[in-house]
């Protein structure tokens, strides 16, 4: 009864909330437009011819939602991995955000499409499903949705939470929501989580997990060609590259006070003992960033204006998406954003592909699982502050035996932990195998 009460409460609340999501949307888009495009799609009206009905001869649909760039970037890997498994599959790719949408573009194959995720209303998420019918959802990570579980178990859907992990603070949240969280969670068809105490977390909220199978984006590669592009531009900077990777909100003044309290007196902006590379987690901050560096005193190089090579500045901003393995490779070692304010931390696992030491802050809960990981191999080093953070990070770097110590771990680090993609396609393949035989496909 409770749990009734509390879904149909939230359901109240969601179909409340739309003209604000409206609101909020076009106010994003006034910064990245990609928000302002197809916002009908949130609500479930599409100008896409409706997808054909399961029957014979139709190829198996898997709907994969990853909502930011982050999850996009990790799904590649299992996608590779299904059309493997599954040629000729029709994939829906749906995400929440702009970034996550862009990246998304380059993992489209002839017969896909992508969307935006259903606003979480009954209305929009029954409009999802009976336009594309997929045999098999796939929720990358945390995504669960109260009224998109309901939608797809009242329509016979699989829908399965893959490269699952739940925090520490996520759970405490659930928890204080169960009667609302505990359905929604029962109600997935399966879960495979990144480690043990993810498991632990998602079962004790009821969720049927199959399995730890690791995390895909230990599979994932590196571009090579910016990748090398990087890293002949790194040994022509003539210092040590410090990259402050996918820095959030607040973290650049952090870094900025670091550097301001070391200057000398009689000279309010010396050079920089090291070439300073900051690619800020958000595209809208970009702007904001490179300002309040040159606020500072700092010359400022933004990477959208760079030409053959970077251009002589105190700092460089990485102002463009999709290119993190060209700063990685550019950097001998790397600060991880998210981490010195209290945000959790962001993906320090493309650092390690990359062969990039990491140094981190203190604040690591969404990260926790591969953040000891990485220390424990000796490829990443939790740091009281961002101060410490930056005095081993320097120190690192003008220390050659130390540095490539660090930067073997890191390299070792990926290697032994790939598989995740191979294993979690495989089960969902037998999912889909299941789907298809019921329906006589």
């Amino acid at each position: 009864m409770r749990t009734h009460l509390m879904r149909t409460l939230y359901t109240a609340l969601t179909y409340a909330a739309q003209p604000w999501v409206r609101r909020k949307l076009a106010r994003r888009a006034q910064a990245e437009p990609l928000y302002g495009a197809w916002v009908e799609q949130r609500f479930g009206v599409y100008d896409l011819a409706p997808w054909p009905a399961p029957g014979a001869g139709r190829a198996p649909v898997v709907w994969l939602h990853a909502v930011s760039l982050g999850e996009t970037r990790a799904a590649a890997a299992l996608l590779a991995r299904l059309r493997e498994r599954m040629p000729g599959m029709r994939l829906v790719l749906t995400h929440g955000t702009a970034t996550g949408r862009e990246a998304g573009a380059a993992l489209l194959q002839a017969g896909d499409v992508q969307v935006w995720q259903p606003w979480d209303t009954p209305t929009a998420v029954g409009r999802f499903l009976a336009h594309f019918k997929p045999d098999v959802g796939l929720l990358m990570e945390t995504e669960v949705w109260p009224n998109l579980v309901a939608g797809c178990a009242q329509r016979g859907v699989p829908l399965c939470l893959v490269n699952a992990r739940m925090s520490e603070k996520t759970y405490r949240a659930s928890r204080r929501l169960r009667g609302l969280s505990a359905a929604a969670y029962r109600g997935l068809h399966a879960v495979w989580a990144q480690s043990q105490a993810d498991a632990q977390r998602l079962r004790a909220l009821g969720a049927p997990v199959q399995g730890v199978l690791g995390n895909f984006k230990f599979d994932a590669t590196p571009d090579a060609a910016l990748l090398a592009q990087g890293r002949a531009w790194r040994a022509a900077a003539g210092r040590p590259v410090l990259l402050f990777a996918s820095a959030r909100e607040g973290e650049e003044q952090m870094l900025l006070d670091v550097l301001a309290q070391q200057r000398p007196l009689a000279s309010p902006t010396p050079p920089l003992p090291f070439q300073l590379l900051v690619v800020p987690r958000h595209p809208q901050r970009f702007a904001e960033v490179a300002q309040r560096c040159a606020e500072a005193g700092y010359s400022v190089g933004l990477r959208s204006q760079w030409g053959e090579a970077p251009p002589v500045a105190d700092v460089w901003v990485g102002d463009s998406l999709g290119e993190m393995a060209l700063y990685y490779g550019m950097a001998h070692v790397a600060l991880l954003g998210g981490s010195f304010a209290p945000l959790g931390g962001q993906n320090l696992i493309e650092a390690a592909a990359c062969g990039v030491p990491v140094f981190m802050g203190p604040h690591l809960f969404n990260f926790a699982e591969a953040a000891t990981l990485a220390a424990e191999a000796g490829a990443a080093l939790r740091c009281a502050d961002i101060a410490d953070a930056v005095d081993q990070a320097v120190a690192t770097a003008h220390d050659a035996t130390r540095l490539h110590a660090m930067q073997d771990a890191a390299l070792g680090l990926g290697a032994a932990h790939r598989g995740a993609a191979l294993k979690t396609a495989t089960e969902v393949a037998a999912v889909v195998a299941a789907v298809l035989s019921r329906t006589g496909r």
